[in-house]
């Protein structure tokens, strides 16, 4: 794993189409050489759902024409996994990192392990529920922070030219009933769920942000840091 570091600014509630504009702006100079270490945006959405590349309409019973009358965004974007809801009182964390440094494959030059880094993800994000008592587990086969039968946490990245995009959501005080007009994640037979109601009252996303961030940058072997070059590629990364 990489000794590097792994710079963690908190956005607060911003709308999703300039959170993947941002994205993108990092990515792009963390390929370039511009951003010396990895980043990790730590932020809320507004009510938004999201359909990744591998999702089905099935997945969205009434349309994204329904999505939209409840008062949520509705955009198709370039993750894996299907469609999922973003909104308040979620964490969301974006890391742009570069994973052949962080998690090389063996003989392989310049390539990160993507089943690796969705491992480390799962890992911090069990971590992080550790910490505030609830215990949280991998679902194999499939992706995020599961409590029994219901999801706390979904996973959908992105590999562009070896750096990553998109990443975790993670569900603080969220209202659950947004999930009712979709087939969370694709998965007919899961559940989702909340540290709230769970038990871990008291929180939000801005205090559990620290947390998560700590977590995955031990998981991925990087320092934690807040970073005086994030905010400046930020504060230069175009309005949506």
């Amino acid at each position: 794993m990489s000794a590097g570091l792994l710079h963690t600014v908190w956005l607060g509630r911003i709308p999703y189409l300039r959170a993947w504009e941002m994205q993108r702006t990092l990515a792009a100079a963390r390929r370039d050489g511009r951003l010396a270490d990895d980043a990790l945006l730590l932020l809320e959405h507004p009510p938004v759902y999201t359909m990744g590349r591998g999702g089905d309409p099935a997945h969205v019973p009434g349309g994204p024409a329904r999505l939209r009358h409840l008062g949520a965004e509705y955009h198709e974007v370039d993750r894996g996994g299907s469609v999922t809801f973003h909104g308040p009182g979620q964490l969301v964390g974006y890391p742009v990192v570069d994973l052949a440094a962080a998690l090389p494959v063996a003989g392989s030059p310049g390539t990160g392990d993507v089943g690796a880094y969705l491992r480390v993800l799962e890992a911090a994000l069990c971590a992080t529920a550790a910490r505030f008592g609830i215990p949280a587990t991998r679902r194999p086969p499939f992706t995020g922070a599961w409590v029994g039968g219901d999801k706390l946490a979904a996973i959908g990245v992105k590999l562009a030219s070896g750096v990553t995009q998109h990443g975790v959501a993670l569900n603080v005080t969220t209202d659950l009933g947004w999930f009712d007009a979709i087939v969370p994640c694709g998965i007919a037979d899961g559940g989702v769920t909340s540290l709230e109601r769970c038990g871990a009252r008291g929180q939000s996303p801005e205090t559990v942000a620290p947390v998560f961030a700590v977590e995955l940058a031990a998981a991925l072997g990087l320092g934690a840091a807040s970073g005086e070059p994030v905010d400046l590629l930020l504060a230069a990364a175009p309005a949506a």
